[in-house]
């Protein structure tokens, strides 16, 4: 018979919800993640020797999953912290700059994942000129 303590209880919940969904965030784009932001992602401190966790912007227990734009490098203190709360409700408790950290973090996905220069694709920059193949483009 498991055990019935509270922690089991809720160690039991989460394997049965992290084994509903699919996680696809490797690990390369988890260290590629950790290099990006160069510490944790809400407070900026870089732990020492603890290292970084993985933290979901959209918790697991309110349908989140560990994907490359779910996820962000924390803090042990952050993580703690922020718990199961959604990321602006909780930067609006804690008085972080939420837009501030929306910006970066849109910024830092569209960098990991557009293609890099040395696959000889366009990569959208904003110079007002279109790709000669581009039909999606201004006439």
């Amino acid at each position: 018979m498991p055990p019935r303590t509270r922690a089991a209880t809720y160690a039991r919940r989460r394997t049965r919800r992290m084994a509903k969904v699919e996680h696809d965030l490797t690990g390369a784009q988890w260290e590629a993640l950790q290099q990006a932001w160069g510490g944790c992602a809400y407070c900026g401190h870089a732990p020492d020797g603890a290292g970084l966790q993985k933290d979901t912007i959209l918790p697991i227990s309110r349908g989140g999953r560990y994907t490359l734009s779910n996820v962000v490098p924390a803090c042990r203190s952050c993580n703690a912290s922020k718990c199961n709360t959604e990321v602006v409700t909780w930067m609006r408790r804690k008085k972080l700059d939420e837009r501030a950290f929306l910006v970066r973090q849109a910024t830092t996905l569209r960098a990991l994942t557009s293609p890099g220069p040395d696959t000889g694709s366009d990569t959208g920059t904003t110079t007002g000129t279109t790709h000669p193949d581009d039909t999606t483009g201004p006439a």
